[in-house]
């Protein structure tokens, strides 16, 4: 067999050359040459193969289609991420950045499952074996039975994947892990793309859960291809201050459960502990009413929580400045604008500050009523009623517009002892929820005569 040679292949005209260059010897395009291997017959087709099993062309009625079946990991949390749990074949994508607590993670959730009857393999291409034990002493994790392989070489990984046969295997990190068909360092766009695929190959043929945890940039991206996140099945997100004890873990793309769902952990001396009430860590304790605060019911996922908005509304310069954390800025400019035109609020010469408690990321547009009612009440220095929620989309006719699943929303704000709720008409429930008075509006005027009304 011949041996296999490295070439480098242009992505623009598709030729190639046997040496790295600045610039494509047959186009003159700068930067496009791809590292890749020339291998022989036998092994084009072995590293080609297809991701998943191939199959007879079928009609897609006559298919069966099957629940898929799910193994909890021992977190609650994790699992509502997962859809319920890892999934036979599956292949996750954890990102995050450093010291976040991804590797503290799977590591309680490897032993959890290795005492729960399941073969593990915990592969580390960052630390020593014994830098491992020590953390897992340092989790309280006596006589965990995980196996653990130091190892950063593709082909033994493999290796050991097929010889121990495990049903979850953990990769940290896929940064780190090179293949000896490549001259590429770990890390490199071809060895990541390289490696994952093989990985991935390997899990679809022999049914082991693999999980891939992967290193982010300065912008917060998982590093490498883009096609990473294409390969694999699951893709979650480590998010939060490393200065706070609280982490999120959100789905970014889950082909066996639903996508923005988010799990919330407590970073403990024993490791991370699943927090069960999270609308607690979202919302300030105060004694009394403030100005400036307003409780909304954002939707995660497939789980409602409340989280406190607050505003700073301040005598600003000729050039006032808008400021927004967990929000989006943008947005909020365009709040003002209809708090000004619809509601007559006028904040041109003010300096607006607005802010998501706990750190959470709110992307929906149902956190317009809270916040324009939020900067209204720090502007007037007068606070909202005592138990209050709002909630929906505003536009820039100045209409309150439904939020999705409002029912639910609703629901949740009279579990935690929330007495007053101003919501789009169209969210107001048919039959009245105990505890909880609804006032039902249509435009952000009569929102804001709603409160008046109730100062």
């Amino acid at each position: 067999m011949a041996k296999d040679k490295t070439i480098h292949t242009c992505n623009e005209c598709g030729g190639t050359s046997p040496k790295w260059l600045g610039k494509c010897p047959h186009c003159g395009a700068w930067n496009t040459l791809i590292e890749s291997v020339a291998h022989s017959e036998g092994a084009v087709k072995n590293r080609f193969a297809s991701l998943a099993k191939t199959a007879e062309v079928a009609v897609l009625a006559d298919i069966e289609a099957t629940d898929v079946e799910r193994t909890p990991t021992g977190h609650e949390e994790l699992d509502r991420v997962l859809g319920g749990g890892i999934v036979e074949g599956g292949v996750v994508l954890i990102g995050g950045d450093p010291g976040i607590g991804k590797s503290t993670l799977l590591l309680q959730a490897l032993d959890a499952l290795e005492r729960g009857g399941k073969k593990t393999l915990y592969v580390t291409g960052e630390e020593s074996g014994a830098q491992v034990a020590l953390r897992s002493r340092r989790l309280g994790l006596e006589r965990s039975q995980v196996k653990v392989l130091a190892e950063i070489q593709l082909e033994k990984i493999l290796a050991t994947l097929e010889a121990q046969q495990p049903d979850v295997a953990v990769i940290d990190s896929i940064q780190t892990v090179y293949s000896d068909q490549l001259t590429s360092a770990p890390g490199s766009v071809a060895q990541v793309r390289e490696c994952a695929a093989h990985l991935t190959r390997a899990a679809k043929a022999s049914g082991v859960c693999i999980v891939l945890v992967g290193h982010v940039t300065k912008e917060g991206a998982l590093a490498g291809p883009r096609v990473l996140e294409h390969m694999v099945d699951t893709v979650l997100y480590f998010e939060g201050d490393t200065h706070s004890q609280f982490r999120l873990v959100r789905a970014i793309k889950n082909r066996f459960g639903a996508v923005n769902e988010i799990g919330v952990f407590a970073m403990t001396e024993r490791g991370l502990k699943g927090v069960s009430n999270p609308s607690a860590i979202f919302l300030s304790q105060h004694a009394e009413p403030v100005p400036g605060s307003c409780v909304m019911v954002t939707l995660e996922g497939t789980r409602p929580m409340l989280v406190e908005i607050q505003a700073l509304v301040d005598s600003g310069g000729p050039s006032p400045r808008r400021l927004s954390v967990g929000l989006d800025r943008d947005r909020l400019a365009m709040l003002l604008a209809v708090l000004h035109r619809h509601a007559g609020v006028a904040c041109m010469d003010q300096d607006v500050f607005v802010n998501a408690v706990g750190g959470v990321r709110i992307s929906e547009p149902a956190a317009d009523l809270a916040v324009m009612l939020a900067i209204t009440s720090s502007l007037r220095g007068k606070p909202l009623p005592k138990g209050f929620i709002a909630f929906g989309e505003v536009g820039l006719a100045g209409e309150v517009r439904p939020a999705p699943r409002g029912q639910e929303r609703l629901k949740e704000a009279a579990k935690l002892g929330f007495s007053v709720a101003v919501v789009p008409k169209a969210n107001a429930p048919k039959k009245p929820i105990e505890g909880l008075t609804i006032h039902a509006v249509e435009r952000i005027e009569e929102a804001m005569a709603v409160v008046r009304s109730l100062a």
